[in-house]
């Protein structure tokens, strides 16, 4: 379930860019109505069209951004796994789920990466956007499915389904599978909605899934020798060959960085080190970050010391944000008067030699890529 639409700044508030996409807010009565959409079996460029922000063609609702007229899309098993549609915000569940696969394929609709930016035509409005890139995703569980997997779900062993009876009976703890159909005359049945906030921690299928993945790989000899002899570059080509992609548990180095809930994008190597315990933790990005500016301190130590704090803030805005690394590569600093990152400011802030300097030094040894979310 997915809404589809984006409030664009105006005067009457505050020029400011409100991306929802997931969520199509009525501030205004005559902002046009939702449409809801089945996507079955035999519309199935619906589902394209959806991704496109065309379903049912283009909406007109604010002309400076790219969205469609359809905001609800509803479908049954068929978008659940294999389908990218990367800036929906809003995932509804509505039937219970028992396999812990199929859980992390459907929520894994929701958490791919997207920058709003890519849907605003007007491009004087981008650098107005403070937080162009998706940072969270809401999952309606009408079903406690994610109460199921956190508390419930055995791990340790291989679930069985019952099979349908079709007569409505209970089989040995499972679902109850009923045939014909079902209608509820009582009161609302829903008894009570609470919003839980994931931790950085993140939820527990997805830390099973990684730890699933340690075991897979600490048992396989040719992995563990090749990373005895810190033979690297075959390690990786090994995992990537004959590990990811796999049927069985079709583990990807994406499932991987999601499960392993750091703010950054961790390399195949890094995450091997975790397994194989070479390092005891993941860093943080801000960690990693103040690492390597430690590193520009101790080559061109700066002697003026009162301008640290300046360069450090330049420094990370131009490893970190592709906005910031264009508008300096590019010398189009009138950008930054707006700019909520790296302001005008903060650039006057930085003396005129590390103003080069940082960005010539970044461009040859910081990797700039395992910074990304």
């Amino acid at each position: 379930m997915a809404d589809k639409g984006v409030v664009i700044s105006a005067e009457r508030i505050e020029r400011q860019i409100v991306l929802v996409r997931g969520q199509k807010v009525m501030l205004d009565a005559d902002l046009a109505a939702l449409y809801e959409v089945g996507v079955t079996s035999q519309i199935q460029q619906f589902t394209i069209n959806f991704s496109n922000n065309n379903l049912l063609g283009s909406g007109n609702v604010i002309a400076a951004y790219k969205t469609s007229k359809a905001g609800v899309c509803v479908t049954v098993g068929m978008m659940t796994t294999g389908y990218d549609c990367t800036d929906i915000l809003n995932l509804g569940l509505f039937r219970p789920i028992f396999s812990p696969t199929d859980f992390i394929q459907i929520k894994g609709r929701g958490t791919r990466r997207h920058n709003f930016l890519e849907q605003v035509f007007d491009e004087s409005l981008k650098a107005g956007v403070q937080k162009p890139s998706k940072m969270a995703l809401k999952l309606f569980d009408f079903f406690a499915n994610c109460e199921y997997f956190e508390k419930e779900f055995n791990y340790d062993e291989v679930l069985k389904l019952p099979r349908p009876t079709g007569k409505g009976r209970e089989s040995d703890g499972g679902p109850v599978v009923t045939g014909g159909t079902y209608e509820h005359l009582g009161a609302d049945i829903l008894a009570s909605m609470r919003v839980e906030q994931i931790t950085a921690e993140g939820m527990k299928i997805d830390r099973m899934f990684f730890e699933k993945f340690e075991d897979t790989v600490r048992g396989n000899e040719t992995i563990a020798k090749a990373v005895e002899a810190g033979q690297w570059d075959r390690v990786i080509d090994y995992v990537n060959r004959e590990v990811f992609d796999k049927p069985e548990e079709y583990y990807t180095l994406d499932k991987l960085r999601k499960a392993a809930a750091v703010d950054r994008r961790l390399t195949l190597r890094e995450i091997l080190e975790k397994v194989f315990g070479l390092i005891p933790r993941f860093k943080s990005k801000d960690e990693l970050l103040e690492e390597e500016f430690a590193k520009f301190v101790a080559d061109f130590k700066p002697g003026e010391a009162e301008a640290i704090p300046a360069i450090k803030t330049f420094f990370k805005a131009y490893v970190t944000s592709d906005q910031v690394r264009h508008i300096i590569d590019s010398k189009d600093f009138t950008v930054l008067a707006t700019h909520p990152m790296f302001s005008t400011r903060d650039f006057k802030a930085v003396p005129a030699k590390y103003r080069a300097l940082v960005p010539e030094y970044i461009k040859d040894y910081v990797s700039s890529n395992q910074f990304a979310t």
